[in-house]
């Protein structure tokens, strides 16, 4: 079925459940499948550049187990955003050190918004380390990156799964969607916040749905609900939960062919 066939990935964003995009390449690697085009965002756009890059398994988990998401010297008063997303480029630095798309292993696309414009921008070539801290700056936690002038922030405002950086390059699309919704009771809404929150992954999950099913082969697990997005304790679970699902799909669809 997919014999001499070129394949594309893409991930999706969606925080600290964005390690089932990791626990999906081992079950890929396990059924000798590689892709050779990788688009992601925001934490997609993470585990996408490791995966160019040519990381382990162990190796990618680790990076997002070793990499604080809050610590205090982190914080910032002199940026929009709690927390400065630039200071992490140090960090990236020891798993990306030549700091180029050109050195991965792979293509990759990175989506991220430029907030100036109001439009997604898609990397592919030039500096690797502050386009991915773009990506996945999430706001108003994560303070946008400035890039050549340029304010951009998490992809996923525009583009939470940019199938489309893959589909003219590769015959076969296999997809990860990690933002998940599902359905919430009314006491789930009892403040503008949860409200606030529900609305925004509503709008995501809705840009993200139709392309998700337009893949050759995806996963989007339900059970990666119940993880917050930036719950560092769920990075274990994310990964197995993904790897489950994977390994399920996989066989499934081998099976069938």
């Amino acid at each position: 079925m997919l014999e001499n066939k070129s394949i594309g990935l893409v991930l999706s964003g969606g925080g600290v459940r964005g390690m089932a995009h990791i626990g999906l390449i081992k079950a890929m690697r396990e059924h000798d499948l590689e892709a050779n085009v990788v688009a992601g965002t925001s934490i997609g756009a993470l585990v996408g550049a490791l995966y160019a890059n040519k990381n382990s398994v162990d190796d990618m988990l680790n990076f997002f187990k070793e990499t604080p998401l809050f610590q205090y010297s982190f914080f910032t008063i002199n940026k929009a955003g709690f927390i400065d997303t630039e200071r992490y480029a140090s960090i990236f630095e020891k798993f990306f050190p030549e700091n180029t798309f050109e050195s991965l292993e792979k293509p990759l696309y990175v989506v991220a918004t430029d907030l100036l414009s109001g439009k997604e921008k898609v990397f592919n070539k030039g500096q690797l380390i502050k386009p991915l801290l773009a990506s996945a700056a999430l706001p108003p936690v994560f303070s946008p990156v400035d890039i050549d002038g340029i304010l951009y922030s998490d992809g996923g405002i525009m583009n939470n799964f940019p199938k489309e950086y893959v589909e003219d390059k590769t015959e076969f699309i296999i997809g990860s969607n990690v933002a998940i919704t599902v359905p919430v009771k009314k006491k789930d809404l009892s403040n503008s916040i949860r409200l606030t929150a529900r609305v925004t992954n509503l709008m995501i999950h809705a840009s993200n749905s139709e392309k998700l099913h337009q893949c050759d082969f995806f996963i989007e697990p339900k059970e990666l609900e119940q993880i917050g997005v930036l719950d560092k304790k769920g990075i274990e679970n994310a990964f197995n939960i993904g790897y489950e699902h994977g390994s399920r799909a996989l066989e499934k669809m081998f099976s069938q062919t």
